[in-house]
């Protein structure tokens, strides 16, 4: 209550009620403001880190790479999905470069990021001051949790728009055929790159909510980063392995390469559909187990 409150009230008389709810509904007005301060802190933290932009900037490298090589060579058709298209249209450097980078590139950035969320708070001793009010340790986990799904959209986006560029300006660019085999425009297939980012970023996600719950439960980030790296590798291993064809539809990793659908005409949204709905399920599960695991924790530092 302010002092302006206290004054107001006579000597021996208690605060009215009015006053009391005026103070309360203040408060919950407040609560959501120092959310979005804390998002608006995080995000500000995280992009102003050499570290984060490193990392892009090796994601970036990729199409970069996967450019040069073919335009010094000429092209092939051995290997990842669409390389052979690349000397015909320059729209198909980004499209390759996403599927290079989807199995261990990404996995390993967003491993690194969300993996550090609390492990790396508590290992520079500013994690005591984070949860106390009126931030709170769910509103902090919340945070991170967008954080890493922020960081997740800046890494996909990263590829897809340098992939892009140096297709636009080391080959040439046009109408693209679609694995339908019917041709769009140049607009719609920058469109459908742009979805097919969103279908990674979405596709990321339960991998985010795995980091963050393996963060809350150390206070080393490398050995955190490590483990949801490691992790992404094995249900991907496990997704390949035929004697385990039960277990693959609940492998978070399953549908990261399903993206194709988005390179049809029409678009089928099956995989997406259920992608989006295998990684609400991870991020359900792990939300809890980090809610569980971060409300009970005793923090030291």
């Amino acid at each position: 209550m302010s002092s302006s409150e206290l004054t107001a009230v006579p000597d021996g008389e208690a605060p009215s009620a009015s006053s009391e709810t005026g103070t309360t509904s203040a408060a919950r007005r407040e609560r959501p403001a120092v959310g979005w301060a804390l998002l608006g802190s995080e995000l500000s933290v995280m992009f102003r880190r050499w570290r984060t932009w490193a990392m892009l900037a090796a994601l970036a490298a990729i199409p970069l790479l996967i450019a040069v090589a073919v335009r010094i060579t000429g092209g092939s058709s051995r290997g990842p999905a669409f390389l052979g298209d690349i000397t015909s249209n320059g729209v198909f450097v980004a499209f390759t470069a996403l599927v290079v980078c989807v199995p261990l590139f990404l996995p390993l950035t967003i491993g690194v990021v969300a993996g550090d969320t609390i492990a790396g708070e508590a290992s520079h001793g500013t994690l005591r001051y984070l949860v106390i009010a009126p931030a709170g340790r769910l509103r902090l986990l919340a945070v991170k949790y967008v954080g890493s799904a922020v960081f997740s959209l800046a890494a996909a986006l990263a590829v897809a728009v340098a992939g892009a560029l140096i297709g636009m300006l080391l080959f040439p660019i046009g109408p693209v055929t679609l694995l339908s085999g019917v041709q769009v425009s140049l607009g719609e297939a920058y469109i459908r790159l742009l979805l097919i980012s969103l279908y990674i970023v979405v596709s990321l996600l339960g991998l985010c909510a795995i980091g963050l719950f393996l963060s809350t439960l150390t206070d080393v980030p490398v050995g955190a980063m490590a483990a949801t790296a490691v992790l992404a590798v094995v249900s991907q291993v496990l997704d390949q392995l035929p004697q385990l064809d039960a277990l693959h539809p609940w492998l978070f990793s399953h549908y990261w390469l399903g993206f194709g659908d988005l390179l049809r005409d029409p678009i089928s949204w099956d995989s997406f559909g259920s992608n989006a709905l295998l990684q609400l399920g991870y991020i359900a599960v792990f939300g809890a187990l980090a809610v569980g695991r971060f409300t009970t924790k005793d923090i030291l530092s």
